[in-house]
């Protein structure tokens, strides 16, 4: 990620705020400085600028996050065409297997879902549409990471650090490198209980003609159902085709 050479400080603190407030799901002005080490006056002064530009709104003694945020949400997502293409992909996905089918995509680092289609045996996971993960935790970040250029991981671990979710996530360069060898190999990524125990998935990358990746699908369920020839065979066939197709449509698109 860039560095700003003269970062607006005020701007970081706006930003801070908004993330808290997200966060917490809403906070007052005494427990947003709190948690911020801010001073009451200017956690009250940035969220009333932000209440005045319909970035928040207040309840009781309480702001929360405004429905402005889910505007510009819905605007950034249309923006990338793999939500648009990808859709009816990870839908067929979904109602193949049963299970949850996934799009992500790569944004300062971190793995964004973009889309989720639940089939009729899905799990409800702790994640949804726009949650952010680290992506040597993943299947899909592992795609990603796999067909990404290997100064830019380098750039991304030494930013985020390969921390561990459980204990099977990477948490070495050297697991993680032989991982990604092995996906490009393969064609595609398994998630072996790394980010959450007992879920495992199958990701494959989406891949545009002129050899940028721009994201990843999947297929992720319970470990009980998830594994053996079902899941290294049967399901990452489905995966991969699914991003092909999607691959050849963003390219022509």
């Amino acid at each position: 990620m860039g560095r700003a050479k003269n970062p607006v400080q005020a701007v970081g603190t706006t930003a801070t705020i908004i993330k808290k407030l997200a966060e917490l799901n809403g906070a007052g002005v005494t427990e947003l400085s709190n948690h911020l080490n801010v001073t009451k006056g200017t956690v009250h002064n940035h969220l009333t600028t932000l209440e005045e530009n319909e970035l928040v709104v207040k309840d009781g003694d309480k702001f929360h996050l405004g429905l402005r945020f889910f505007e510009f949400g819905e605007q950034i997502k249309n923006k990338h065409k793999i939500c648009e293409v990808g859709t009816p992909e990870v839908e067929k996905l979904a109602e193949k297997t049963g299970e949850l089918g996934n799009i992500l995509v790569e944004e300062h680092g971190r793995g964004i879902y973009l889309y989720r289609a639940k089939g009729e045996n899905a799990l409800s996971l702790d994640t949804g549409i726009g949650s952010r993960v680290y992506l040597h935790q993943t299947g899909l970040g592992k795609a990603i990471l796999a067909h990404t250029p290997e100064k830019r991981v380098d750039e991304i671990i030494d930013e985020h650090s390969l921390k561990p979710s459980t204990k099977h996530t990477h948490s070495t360069r050297e697991s993680l490198f032989e991982d990604l060898e092995q996906i490009r190999e393969r064609g595609y990524a398994l998630d072996m209980e790394e980010r959450a125990e007992g879920i495992q998935c199958v990701a494959a990358p989406v891949i545009t003609n002129d050899g940028t990746v721009r994201g990843a699908v999947s297929v992720a369920g319970p470990a009980s159902r998830m594994r053996g020839d079902y899941l290294e065979s049967k399901v990452s066939d489905m995966v991969m085709r699914a991003a092909d197709v999607i691959g050849i449509n963003l390219s022509y698109s």
